[in-house]
């Protein structure tokens, strides 16, 4: 058995805030799965991130607030993490007023998405994401399949699909094609199953659509070797769905940035 785990990385609508939509799959063989949830774990602790989400857009955000810190860099992180709060508590008082109320919540989803970082400095930040795409690259036995769609380029009225739909399509049938041809060099039939993240606006139309690929195929393969409709986990209790957000936000930045993750 294998999982594909998958996450997107930009957003598929038109024109949207991102010029590209990534959608990536992580396939692991089931026998390697807790070694790798091991590693993963094994590397947060050295950040203090035990119990934090890996979301890489955010980790690579810089926070304004730690350079107006003094010495921030030489303070411990129980003390960083008290001098962050009390600056952005004070910030969001302060936007609490009738003119500023979009600020305010913009602000203070900001400052929720990234409450789990602030220990870290952003060189430190950065210096997990590389640790962690250099973790991920030294699994030789893992496959990454990856649909990149340039918004700029795509015309919605010569194709069925939305962009997310044809992103889920390829996906799904390099996963297949994947499968099929593990099964045959290993004269063994090898079984798959999709683990998406939770969003809620691409659950039932990706269920529907795998029930559609079950009955007809996708457009490049029948599906024999994925079983069921994907499963959808919560990213943030699942590591290996916050893996494949990794490998989806390297992939785009690299196609909008024209650059690694790291130069």
């Amino acid at each position: 058995m294998i999982f594909c785990y998958i996450d997107e990385s930009g957003t598929p609508d038109i024109p949207g805030n991102t010029s590209h939509y990534v959608l990536a799959g992580l396939a692991i063989p089931i026998h390697k799965w807790k070694n790798c949830e091991i590693e993963i774990q094994k590397l947060k602790n050295k950040y203090n991130l035990d119990h934090a989400e890996i979301h890489t857009g955010w980790l690579l955000w810089p926070y304004l607030e730690q350079s107006k810190i003094t010495d921030f860099e030489r303070l411990n992180y129980s003390t960083r993490k008290y001098e962050v709060e009390k600056y952005r508590n004070t910030e969001l008082l302060r936007l609490q007023g009738p003119n500023t109320q979009k600020l305010y919540h913009k602000t203070k989803k900001n400052y929720k998405a990234t409450n789990s970082y602030i220990h870290l400095t952003f060189d430190e930040r950065k210096k997990f994401v590389k640790e962690i795409a250099a973790l991920i690259g030294g699994w030789n036995f893992c496959r990454l399949f990856a649909e990149c769609i340039d918004k700029i380029h795509f015309n919605p009225a010569v194709t069925p699909l939305t962009v997310d739909e044809q992103t889920f399509e390829q996906v799904v049938s390099r996963f297949e094609q994947y499968l099929k041809i593990y099964s045959k060099t290993s004269n063994d039939k090898k079984y798959g199953l999709l683990i998406h993240d939770n969003n809620d606006t691409v659950k039932k139309k990706h269920t529907e659509m795998m029930k559609g690929f079950h009955r007809s195929g996708t457009l490049w393969t029948t599906i024999n070797n994925i079983i069921e409709t994907p499963m959808f986990v919560d990213s943030q209790l699942t590591s290996m769905i916050q893996i494949a957000d990794v490998c989806s936000y390297a992939i785009r930045r690299y196609l909008e940035k024209k650059r690694r993750l790291f130069v």
